[in-house]
């Protein structure tokens, strides 16, 4: 497939039950909250979920965690420098082409013509800016949440504390109760020609969001206890869009029923989309 052609679109319903879905590491590793009490899943925690889905899917990641590590290298810059296109402009220092690191470095790493990357490494002379045509939104609970804390134990030393220290160690564990958020993003057909971004990557990305809690599970988010429940998907007839994002955003309303106090389950939302007199939208079940 070429290049993509017409501006894309995408928002999902994320459902998260009991679990804590993006621990603040400056707040206790509690799940992020607005001050108006609205849960929150940062921009950065959905890329990295997305990579390792693209990864699990066969795609070529340049910025791996370091638990989703698979080609053992132990930095940003050992990648980079080991790939034969990028690595060889990269040793040149001063005399580097920078449009040639650029299509190497879109050609090889799937997230770097997707979400864009900054290659400026110590000791290096070239300094690269990729803009990716991906873009997303921090997801928001469509209301606030509740958060319950529970105390937990530790039974095991970690260290041999000469009989000094008792093992049993007090904790804390959050999760949110229930919780519904909204992921909203859309795909930049001009910066997607600049990174060779194609129509098939698109496809990835959907199958990559469609999918995002595969593989995921952990004690904070244990099994089935987040899910994508649906995505929407606008494909629009040109470049430039037919309607502006937040307008598209907009036609997709996520609100409680009449009478549901505290919501319990997805069941107890109201999901009600308007219709955009020319712009077709595509409906997928999460996974």
């Amino acid at each position: 497939m070429g290049v993509l052609q017409n501006k894309i679109d995408f928002e999902a319903i994320i459902t998260v039950n009991n679990a804590n879905c993006n621990g603040d590491p400056l707040n206790g590793n509690m799940p992020r909250i607005t001050d108006e009490g609205f849960g929150e899943i940062s921009d950065v925690c959905i890329k990295r979920k997305i990579r390792n889905r693209l990864m699990d899917m066969g795609e070529s990641i340049f910025v791996q965690s370091d638990d989703k590590n698979v080609d053992g290298y132990d930095s940003l810059k050992e990648r980079a420098d080991k790939n034969p296109a990028f690595g060889t402009e990269l040793k040149k220092g001063k005399k580097a082409n920078a449009q040639v690191a650029y299509q190497a470095a879109c050609q090889e790493w799937m997230d770097v013509r997707s979400f864009g990357q900054v290659f400026a490494f110590k000791g290096e002379e070239l300094s690269l800016g990729i803009r990716g045509p991906v873009s997303l939104h921090p997801a928001f609970s469509v209301d606030p949440i509740n958060i319950t804390t529970i105390k937990i134990t530790k039974s095991v030393n970690s260290e041999d504390t000469k009989g000094g220290k008792a093992s049993d160690t007090m904790g804390d564990k959050h999760r949110v109760d229930f919780g519904v958020y909204l992921l909203k993003g859309s795909i930049n057909v001009q910066l997607a020609e600049k990174t060779g971004f194609t129509q098939e990557d698109a496809e990835k990305i959907k199958e990559a969001i469609r999918t995002l809690f595969v593989n995921d599970s952990s004690s904070a988010r244990p099994e089935g206890s987040m899910e994508i429940h649906k995505l929407y998907w606008w494909e629009h007839n040109c470049k430039i869009g037919q309607y502006s994002t937040k307008k598209v955003h907009d036609s997709l309303c996520v609100a409680k029923k009449e009478g549901v106090l505290t919501p319990k389950s997805i069941e107890d939302y109201q999901i009600t989309l308007t219709p955009l007199e020319g712009l077709t939208v595509e409906e997928y079940d999460g996974i």
